[in-house]
C-alpha cells in the first residue's frame, strides 16, 4: 500500500515540476509566432538570427543578411525577439 501511495506522489510530482511549466511555454511561444509582424527578430531551432520579411499562412521568410532571404516553417521559430524589445536590440 505505502509502493502505491509513493508512486502516486511521484506521478502528481512529476507533472507539476516537468510537464506543466513544458506546456506552458509551448503554449506562450505558439502565441508569439501567431503575433509575428514583420520586422520581428527571431532564432530559428537551427540557430539562425533573422528578421521577419514577410509572413505566410505555414511558413515565414527571413532576411539573415543584405539581400538573403531564407523560407522557414512557422515550427521552426524557437525564440521570437520582438522589434522593440531590449534582447533584439543586443542581438544586433
Amino acid at each position: 500500500m505505502q509502493t502505491i501511495f509513493m508512486m502516486i506522489i511521484m506521478g502528481v510530482l512529476f507533472y507539476f515540476l516537468l510537464i506543466r511549466p513544458q506546456q506552458r511555454q509551448r503554449k506562450e511561444l505558439e502565441k508569439r509566432v501567431a503575433a509575428l509582424q514583420k520586422g520581428d527578430q527571431v532564432i530559428t531551432s537551427s540557430g539562425i538570427y533573422g528578421m521577419v520579411h514577410h509572413i505566410k499562412e505555414r511558413t515565414t521568410i527571413l532576411k539573415v543578411a543584405e539581400a538573403t532571404l531564407i523560407e522557414f516553417d512557422k515550427n521552426a521559430i524557437a525564440t521570437v525577439l520582438k522589434k522593440d524589445s531590449p534582447a533584439a536590440a543586443d542581438s544586433k
